[in-house]
């Protein structure tokens, strides 16, 4: 657990996102518990989620109603995805008006949710929407569960998937970054797995690990840094709240990932928002820097290179899992 001056500091009433997570996830505390239903009900009041309500229009969209994707990273796609880490549901009216939005603009074909105007369905997308959807409480929603049973079909059949084709059949290749897909089937109880959606998260948890979660081609600085809101980028703690969220807290072969995650921690416990995205090397830094306007405008919470609530919540779920605590 947390230090008693860390804990106070996620438990400050400033943002009630942050303190109802940590008395949800790191404290245990029951949904009835008096606080966290004071905090959830302040959830779309102050803090955060209450300034990404605040821009949306009357319609349930942000910056542009003809594009819910664009612009990157302050349309309608990208708060949304913010929101859903941000512990609200679709109990509020305007998360629930924005969804059907969001759900009746992105159509994946065969009924399900996931796909741009054409209905083709992209796994970056498809797993981020139905994720986020689960966690705003449209887990039985139809719509969500044909997208699961299309990250099943589109998966590659030795585990994992990839973000770098559009497609109908299985992916010809995989990557530590194509994280998405198997994000979604963590968000959705175990209990409602199907036997092949337990063999496709098994077989992709394999992948990861049998990578450490970072050995995959050169050494890609990004991945080493922590983000949030992290879009569809991967870095060393997405891969070990992910890993350790399906239970694999106790494998050895998250080492590598565990150690970084403490040598990061500061010395008041805490940890810093390292960066803010697009944080990229390689090839896409390349292209960027020769195309400066394309460069998207970041969606930032906090600061980068200071002590971040989210980030330091997140590793301490991480800790907490491996330690048994949760």
């Amino acid at each position: 657990m947390p230090s008693r001056s860390v804990l106070a500091w996620l438990l400050e009433e400033e943002q009630p996102s942050i303190r109802y997570r940590t008395l949800r996830e790191l404290e245990g505390r029951s949904a009835t518990d008096s606080e966290c239903r004071e905090a959830k009900r302040n959830l779309p009041k102050i803090g955060w989620a209450a300034e990404i309500l605040s821009r949306r229009s009357p319609e349930g969209w942000r910056e542009s109603s003809r594009n819910l994707y664009l612009p990157k990273y302050l349309g309608t796609n990208w708060q949304l995805l913010a929101l859903a880490e941000l512990g609200l549901t679709r109990e509020v009216p305007a998360i629930r008006a924005s969804c059907e939005l969001w759900m009746a603009r992105s159509p994946l074909k065969g009924g399900g949710v996931g796909g741009f105007s054409n209905g083709k369905g992209h796994l970056c997308f498809t797993g981020n929407m139905a994720r986020s959807l689960i966690r705003f409480g449209y887990g039985e929603d139809r719509r969500v569960r044909r997208a699961l049973d299309w990250l099943v079909e589109t998966s590659h059949p030795k585990g994992g998937w990839t973000c770098w084709s559009f497609h109908d059949g299985p992916a010809p290749g995989r990557n530590l970054d194509s994280w998405e897909g198997l994000s979604a089937f963590a968000a959705y109880p175990r209990s409602k797995w199907t036997g092949a959606m337990q063999g496709r998260v098994e077989r992709a948890a394999e992948f990861f690990l049998e990578r450490e979660l970072h050995h995959q081609g050169e050494r890609y600085p990004p991945w080493y840094r922590f983000h949030w809101p992290v879009h569809y980028y991967y870095d060393l703690l997405v891969g070990l709240d992910l890993l350790t969220g399906l239970g694999y807290g106790d494998d050895r072969r998250l080492r590598f990932a565990l150690a970084l995650l403490r040598r990061k921690r500061r010395p008041d416990g805490r940890w810093n928002l390292d960066a803010v995205h697009p944080d990229v090397g390689g090839a896409p830094a390349r292209w960027y820097k020769e195309h400066p306007k394309q460069r998207p405008t970041p969606l930032r919470f906090e600061v980068p290179r200071r002590p971040s609530k989210m980030i330091t919540l997140l590793a301490e779920r991480v800790l907490a899992r491996v330690d048994g605590v949760l």
